[in-house]
């Protein structure tokens, strides 16, 4: 694979040039990722003052960090009670946020200088994991776009996807007035006729709904060979929840393609890069990312590594996120894997209060 090129509008600054490079690369050595990530902790600690008091507090500085692994972690909720940027949040050309399910109605925001690093990570993993060797296909996006959500991480991924990698008729099928169906039925019977390939991408939930209408006109579709569905997001906050292996089972009758080309991708907004799996023909399915982001498992309680095979809280170092933390803890408990991890829901009991406890020591610190 050939190395990416790389967008030059922000490369005069040496830290996003030199990751901009990192992020291109084919692949990287654990002493690569060990560099760069360390030289994105040092601009952090120095210009990220809530994290910076968080690392104090636990003894960690530029001086004392010699590995990645020993980053501190930033609970995913820091992101709603901070501001964890280090430039001036109104400099910023985009600002994701949260949907704000979890906590009442309040949202974590991510703050993004520009968008050329979170653009090129998106778009070389994605050709990678889900075009898999084409240029472009034919795309309908059950989502709604970036002008209807514009503080949407997904609605940007997806108009990326649409951009990037669609023909000239991909299009969106779910705007302000909802889903199309109709327009939608009439392109899925174009696409059957003929021997293109389609992709279908949106939130897990558009497709419960797609799938709830064509089940009451009692329609099916059979796709030709190579199509591919991208479902993301899962059912939290959602009015009602579907098993996952119906819900893949449902997709695969409905559209006609094997579960092994249903691909679903794990991302969030507080991240900067997606993870993927290979297809839901067996659930769980391995979850992986490139080269340039390292997952662990971790013990909310301790901030240990959990031993491969067991049970904790999935932790993330994303270098993407030069502006914010590398390092996020999440509220998803996953078991590491060979190839990468699985994700297995939500925290419960004691990983839940695990994951409180660690929000309250980050709050306490950074507000100190």
């Amino acid at each position: 694979m050939a190395e990416a090129a790389i967008p030059s509008s922000h490369t005069e600054d040496p830290l996003v040039a030199d990751l901009l490079d990192f992020i291109a690369r084919p692949a990287s050595t654990e002493d690569e990722f060990n560099a760069q990530a360390l030289r994105l902790f040092a601009h952090q600690f120095r210009h990220n003052l809530a994290f910076q008091k968080f690392c104090q507090q636990r003894g960690r500085t530029p001086r004392t960090v010699k590995s990645w692994r020993d980053i501190p972690a930033v609970p995913i909720n820091g992101f709603k009670d901070l501001t964890l940027s280090c430039v001036p949040p109104e400099t910023c050309e985009r600002v994701f946020m949260t949907s704000g399910t979890t906590r009442g109605d309040v949202k974590g925001r991510h703050y993004h200088p520009h968008l050329q690093i979170y653009d090129l990570s998106m778009t070389l993993n994605f050709r990678q994991r889900f075009m898999a060797g084409q240029e472009r296909m034919r795309m309908g996006i059950l989502f709604p776009n970036e002008q209807i959500m514009p503080n949407s991480s997904l609605a940007h991924y997806l108009a990326l996807a649409l951009h990037q990698f669609g023909t000239p008729d991909s299009r969106y099928y779910l705007g302000a007035d909802g889903l199309q169906v109709d327009e939608l039925c009439a392109a899925l019977q174009q696409v059957q006729a003929g021997s293109e390939p389609f992709a279908l991408l949106g939130a897990s939930y558009s497709f419960v709904h797609l799938m709830d209408a064509l089940q009451a006109r009692g329609l099916g579709f059979r796709l030709p060979a190579g199509s591919r569905l991208l479902d993301t997001g899962g059912f939290k906050g959602q009015s009602r929840e579907m098993d996952m292996e119906a819900f893949y089972d449902a997709l695969s009758a409905t559209f006609g393609v094997p579960r092994s080309a249903c691909i679903n991708m794990y991302g969030m907004t507080e991240l900067s890069t997606q993870f993927y799996d290979a297809g839901n023909a067996v659930l769980p399915a391995v979850k992986s990312g490139p080269h340039w982001i390292r997952s662990r498992v971790l013990d909310p309680l301790t901030g240990q590594e959990m031993p491969m095979g067991e049970r904790g809280i999935l932790a993330h170092t994303d270098p993407g996120n030069f502006n914010s933390v590398t390092t996020i803890l999440t509220e998803d408990v996953g078991v590491q894997v060979d190839d990468g991890f699985l994700l297995l829901g939500r925290a419960q009991g004691a990983q839940a209060k695990g994951c409180s406890l660690a929000v309250d020591e980050f709050l306490k610190a950074a507000r100190a």
